[in-house]
């Protein structure tokens, strides 16, 4: 089964990935999250919150997920969060299978908040790391890229259809989600993974301003500010 493009329609893996430009907002350099130093033991998991999906809002992908669809597999996939089946992996592979020797990290609970979907996730990082900064596992690379000062975002794998509607291709009723995977330009608006469960709104992501943006200035491709945000953050969250 082949991995549809941004332009495809027709049945296939959906992939939300190639997302380009992102714009940052000012206001998000304004506070810096400061973390116990605690959180280095390794049985202190490192845990993030992230905007996963939403419904009826176009993705730079140009997809939109209908409402009924994505509740829909929402409550599905808090039947493999129940379970701990809720695993993904770090970047997006062609294929509808996960990849144990890729997974990076845990989803452990999932909320709506309007028509956003919210979740809650955990790295899969290792003792080694915790306790000697060793990266041996895609949990601590991911963890380390972070702390580093790259951005990480949640991007959506899953199984189905796409149809023209107007400008965008909307998903179909046998779309089935996989997982949640780890990218570092997710194609969902604000899709990035902060510490702060109330950091949301600094995530924000407006794609009409954002277009504009790259039409005027195509070469710059847009701020680091997110980087640099979450760099201060993560270094104080690990105490490095």
């Amino acid at each position: 089964m082949k991995v549809l493009g941004p332009s495809d329609t027709g049945k296939g893996i959906l992939v939300e990935w190639d997302a380009g430009f992102v714009s940052p907002t000012e206001e998000r350099n304004a506070q810096v999250i400061r973390e116990s130093y605690g959180q280095l033991e390794h049985s202190k998991p490192f845990v993030f919150y992230a905007v996963l999906q939403k419904y009826g809002v176009p993705n730079r992908n140009g997809r939109v997920y209908p409402e009924r669809i994505l509740k829909r597999e929402a409550e599905n996939y808090k039947k493999a969060i129940e379970k701990g089946l809720s695993i993904s992996e770090l970047n997006h592979p062609e294929s509808s299978l996960i990849d144990l020797e890729r997974v990076s990290h845990l989803i452990t609970d999932v909320w709506w908040e309007g028509n956003v979907l919210m979740g809650k996730i955990k790295l899969l990082t290792t003792p080694g790391f915790h306790e000697r900064g060793i990266v041996s596992s895609p949990g601590d690379i991911a963890a380390n890229l972070m702390r580093q000062g790259v951005t990480m975002g949640v991007s959506s794998r899953g199984v189905g259809s796409l149809a023209k509607k107007g400008e965008q291709n909307e998903v179909q009723d046998d779309f089935e989600l996989i997982c949640f995977d780890l990218v570092s330009s997710p194609s969902t608006p604000g899709a990035y993974l902060f510490l702060n469960k109330d950091d949301r709104s600094q995530y924000d992501e407006n794609l009409e301003e954002e277009r504009n943006m790259k039409l005027s200035n195509p070469i710059s491709g847009g701020s680091n500010n997110k980087s640099l945000d979450l760099m201060k953050r993560l270094s104080d969250y690990l105490g490095y």
